[in-house]
C-alpha cells in the first residue's frame, strides 16, 4: 500500500510507520518493565516497606488503565503524534521525580500518578492502533503481534541494562537515564499518521458515542474486557515482585533480572506467533489456551525445586504466554468493531487489564508484608487463569453486520 492511498507524505511509508510504532512500543514498555528492579534499593535507602513501593506501582498501573481510554479517544480524534509526545513528556517527568523524591507521597505522585499517566498517553496500544490502520484486515493481527513483540524486545533490552545501570551508577542515576530515554518517543511519534485514514474498510459515519454504545451492548466485548483483567493481574505482579521473590529464595539478584529479560525474549516469539496464529485460527480459542497454560506454568513453578534453572524455565514458559494475549485481544476488537475507534475501544478493554494490574501489584505487597511470603498471590493467579480460560470461550468474534456489509 502506497502513502498516496493513505493520504500521507511520500516519505511516510507503511513500513516506516510500522518501524516507528515498534520503536515506540519497545521504549515505552521497556522502561516500565524494569521498575521491579528498583523495589529493593529504593525501600532500603528510604526505609519504606514493600507495600509502600508496591502501592506506588499499583497507582501507576491504575492511572495507566484510567488514562488509556482517554488517550485512545484523543488519538482517534487528534491523531497519535500529539498524544504520544505529551505522554512521553509526562513519562520522563514522572521517572525523574522517582529519582529525586525522598518521601512516600512523592513516590506515589511521581512514580504512581505522573508516570502512570505518562505511560497511558505514550501507550503501545496507541502505536498498535496506528500500525493497524496502514495494513489490510488480513494482515492486522500479524502486525499487532509484531508491535507487541517489539514491546517485549524492550523488556529484553532494558532489563539487563537497568540492572547494569543500578550496579554501575546507583539506582537514582539509573532512573534519570530511563527518564531521558522516554523522551526519544517524541520524534518517533511524528512518523505515525495523524489522519483517520485506514485500509480495508469504507468510511463509516459513526460517532464515538455510537461506537461506545455498540460495544457496551456486545456480550463478547464485556467478556473480553473481563478476561483481560486476569492478564494484568499476572503480568504486573510478576514484573514488580518477581525479582524480590527470586532473591527471597536465596538466589542471586541477577537471576531475577535475567528472568525478566528471558520473559521478554521469549515473548518476542510468543507475541509474533500469537499474531500469526490469529490470522488463521480462532482468536478466542487462542486466548483460552493461553490463560489455561499460564495457570499450569505457575503451578509447575510453585511445585518444582526452587533453583536458578527452575526460575529460568518458568521465565521462558511464561514469556511465551506473556503478552501473546495482546494481538489476539486487540485483534478481536478490530475484527468485530473495525479500526476507526480501535484505540478507544481497546483502551477500555485495557482499563480492565490495569485494574487487574493494580490488584496484583498492591495485593502482592500487602500479602507479603502480612504473611512474609508470596504464595497466596501465586495461587490466586492460578485460579484466575483457569477462570479466564473459561470466560473467553463464549465470545462471538464474528464482525458486526455493518462491517460484513462493507467488505461483502
Amino acid at each position: 500500500m502506497s502513502p498516496q492511498n493513505l493520504n500521507l507524505p511520500q516519505w511516510r511509508t507503511p513500513l516506516l510507520i510500522i518501524i516507528a510504532g515498534c520503536l515506540v512500543a519497545m521504549i515505552g514498555f521497556g522502561i516500565r518493565s524494569v521498575f521491579g528492579l528498583f523495589l529493593e534499593p529504593m525501600t532500603l535507602t528510604h526505609g519504606w516497606s514493600r507495600e509502600t513501593f508496591a502501592l506506588a506501582m499499583a497507582i501507576q498501573n491504575l492511572l495507566w488503565g484510567i488514562g488509556v481510554p482517554v488517550a485512545g479517544a484523543m488519538a482517534d480524534r487528534y491523531g497519535p503524534p500529539k498524544v504520544l509526545s505529551f505522554g512521553a513528556l509526562l513519562y520522563g517527568i514522572g521517572v525523574w521525580g522517582m529519582a529525586t523524591t525522598d518521601s512516600s507521597i512523592g513516590l506515589h505522585l511521581f512514580g504512581g500518578v505522573l508516570t502512570g499517566l505518562g505511560i497511558a498517553f505514550s501507550a503501545f496500544s496507541i502505536a498498535l492502533a496506528a500500525m493497524a490502520k496502514v495494513v489490510g484486515p488480513e494482515r492486522r493481527t500479524l502486525v499487532l503481534g509484531l508491535g507487541t513483540a517489539a514491546g517485549s524486545l524492550g523488556q529484553v533490552v532494558f532489563s539487563p541494562l537497568g540492572q547494569q545501570f543500578i550496579a554501575a551508577f546507583g539506582w537514582q542515576s539509573a532512573l534519570l537515564i530511563l527518564a531521558a530515554s522516554a523522551l526519544i518517543i517524541i520524534p518517533l511519534a511524528f512518523v505515525l499518521p495523524g489522519s483517520h485514514t485506514h485500509i480495508g474498510e469504507s468510511s463509516y459515519d459513526q460517532s464515538l458515542v455510537e461506537a461506545l454504545r455498540e460495544a457496551a451492548g456486545h456480550r463478547g466485548f464485556i467478556l473480553l474486557t473481563t478476561g483481560f483483567f486476569v492478564c494484568g493481574f499476572h503480568v504486573a505482579f510478576i514484573t514488580v515482585h518477581f525479582p524480590s521473590y527470586v532473591k527471597d529464595l536465596g538466589l542471586e539478584p541477577e537471576v531475577g533480572a535475567y528472568a525478566l529479560s528471558i520473559i521478554g525474549l521469549f515473548n518476542i516469539a510468543g507475541s509474533f506467533l500469537s499474531g500469526a496464529a490469529g490470522t488463521r485460527w480462532s482468536k478466542k480459542s487462542g486466548l483460552a489456551f493461553i490463560y489455561f497454560s499460564r495457570a499450569a506454568v505457575i503451578t509447575a513453578m510453585l511445585l518444582a525445586p526452587k533453583t536458578a534453572l527452575t526460575i529460568y524455565l518458568f521465565a521462558a514458559a511464561m514469556g511465551i504466554l506473556w503478552l501473546s494475549t495482546v494481538p489476539l485481544t486487540s485483534g478481536i476488537v478490530a475484527q468485530v468493531f473495525g479500526v476507526r475507534y480501535m484505540a478507544t475501544l481497546f483502551g477500555i478493554v485495557f482499563f480492565s487489564h490495569q485494574l487487574g494490574s493494580f490488584l496484583g501489584v498492591w495485593l502482592g505487597g500487602r500479602l507479603y508484608d502480612t504473611t512474609g511470603t508470596y504464595n497466596a498471590i501465586w495461587w490466586a493467579g492460578v485460579v484466575l487463569g483457569l477462570l479466564a480460560a473459561i470466560i473467553h470461550l463464549p465470545i462471538n468474534e464474528r464482525p458486526l453486520a455493518r462491517l460484513a456489509a462493507e467488505t461483502g
